[in-house]
């Protein structure tokens, strides 16, 4: 290999080279000077995001098994961009002191995981998909966990690796029966000998299930809520956008390019599941009390509308869901920046300490109001156009009552997220909580996210160039 292959990998050499970095901080700095590390594992991701940005090489190595293309190149700097807002939104929140100590070890398993994640994006094969996979799972359970004083915290790691072991059991079997009918794990090989075969048709759904858990899939939705809630809120948001985006990206690659020849099977399968997720994620949505619950069923319904663009089976479809997940990265981190902005003040996290917000907090009301109103799909904000495109990628495919329960399910969403605005800005409270002050790192985060809300919406340039580089896929 020369340096010219070595630069294809240029995402995972930085990212590898930035966690060697922060370990050698961690052995440098005495325990009074970790807050140091704070500022270098920022300023070092900071860098990585940029150079991330300069003019792509595509080229595969390692016989196909690792591929880099305009379209991966382009889902990690969105990812790359939603991890720096939550770096951002995590200062405040490491600087307590229950946290000086192990302020490396989150930045660490924060790089660990998205390693993974950039592996899985660019994999050609799926072994290497699920090494991937499993580099960018264990990690994040340790970082549910991250709070040890805390039984809920520790409940939600257990929670998660278990199920995760499950689910990547589930996978690896579908992957072992992939290999033992095609024998090829290469996605192009397979491809050309994917058939109907009742043995390759349980090895698609073994395949399918366990990615599913990953996107938080009804019924594999179940570990969702109980993880979110007991992880810190900045692991959270994490978990709902990074992991989710990445898993998204992947399941909607391997449908089209090795699958495609199996549509009639699993475009049935992708209705029901959509149906359902949307539906399940909405109605226990409207039952939550608790912001972060509240969340977790909010994105569970976000993961059914992209099942909108994965059936579409077309370059509109491929387009619509990167489309949909670079806007659901703003509208999400926004919204869990201001909770995690209150939680970390007051150490409020319930819907009705919500009352009144707006009159001692103006500014972080409305952004969540924008954030809400982009989840919900409301004009003119980016979330309308995200969700305008994966119905139209649904309909150009003629599942018009799928579009329609979508556009139902919509309106159930807006019900819910409505009640956030009520309880902010029209709700009465006689102790509403008391002006924050925000630090300057989240104040950037937050301002990412609403610059994102807009500019990505009334931007075309951006969906044009996720249509071009993804055409053909």
């Amino acid at each position: 290999m020369n340096l010219e292959s070595f630069l294809l990998m240029r995402h995972e050499l930085v990212l590898t080279i930035i966690t060697l970095i922060v370990l050698v901080a961690e052995l440098s700095v005495n325990d009074d000077n970790k807050r140091k590390v704070i500022s270098i594992a920022t300023v070092l991701f900071g860098i990585n995001m940029v150079i991330g940005f300069l003019p792509n090489m595509a080229g595969i190595l390692f016989g196909k098994m690792y591929i880099n293309t305009d379209l991966q190149w382009t889902m990690k700097n969105i990812l790359n961009l939603g991890v720096f807002v939550v770096l951002l939104q995590s200062v405040a929140w490491l600087k307590e002191t229950e946290n000086k100590i192990k302020i490396s070890e989150f930045y660490i398993l924060i790089f660990s995981t998205l390693l993974g994640m950039q592996f899985m994006i660019s994999s050609g094969s799926f072994l290497m998909l699920y090494l991937g996979l499993e580099l960018a799972t264990i990690p994040m359970a340790a970082l549910a966990a991250y709070d040890r004083y805390r039984s809920n915290s520790a409940e939600a790691g257990v929670k998660l690796i278990l199920s995760a072991a499950m689910s990547s059991a589930v996978l690896l079997l579908g992957i072992s029966f992939i290999y033992g009918t095609t024998g090829s794990t290469y996605f192009d090989v397979v491809a050309l000998k994917y058939t109907t075969a009742p043995l390759q048709t349980l090895a698609f759904i073994l395949f399918f299930s366990g990615m599913a858990f990953k996107i938080s899939l009804v019924p594999f939705h179940l570990w969702t809520a109980d993880v979110y809630e007991g992880s810190p809120i900045n692991v959270t948001s994490y978990l709902s956008v990074i992991s989710k985006g990445a898993s998204a990206f992947i399941l909607v690659t391997v449908l089209f390019t090795v699958f495609n020849s199996i549509a009639l099977i699993w475009k049935p399968l992708m209705y029901i599941i959509a149906v359902l997720t949307m539906t399940v994620g909405n109605l226990f949505a409207m039952r939550q009390q608790n912001m972060k619950r509240f969340l977790a069923f909010s994105s569970i319904a976000q993961a059914g509308f992209i099942l909108l663009g994965i059936i579409g089976a077309s370059n509109i479809g491929m387009t619509s869901v990167i489309y949909f997940v670079f806007v659901y990265i703003f509208s999400n981190l926004g919204a869990f920046g201001v909770v995690s902005v209150i939680y970390y003040k007051s150490r409020k996290e319930n819907m009705d300490d919500y009352n009144g917000l707006y009159f001692t907090n103006p500014k972080l009301s409305l952004v969540m109001m924008l954030a809400l109103f982009s989840l919900a799909g409301i004009p003119p904000v980016a979330g309308f156009f995200g969700k305008f495109f994966l119905f139209t990628a649904a309909a150009e495919s003629g599942y018009y009552w799928l579009v329609f329960i979508a556009v139902l399910n919509a309106t159930i969403s807006l019900y819910y997220y409505l009640l956030v605005v009520k309880a902010m800005f029209i709700n009465k409270n006689e102790t509403p909580i008391a002006y924050i002050k925000t630090d300057w790192p989240a104040k950037v985060a937050i301002l990412i996210c609403v610059i994102g809300i807009f500019a990505v919406g009334f931007y075309s340039g951006i969906y044009q160039y996720i249509t071009s580089i993804s055409f053909g896929i």
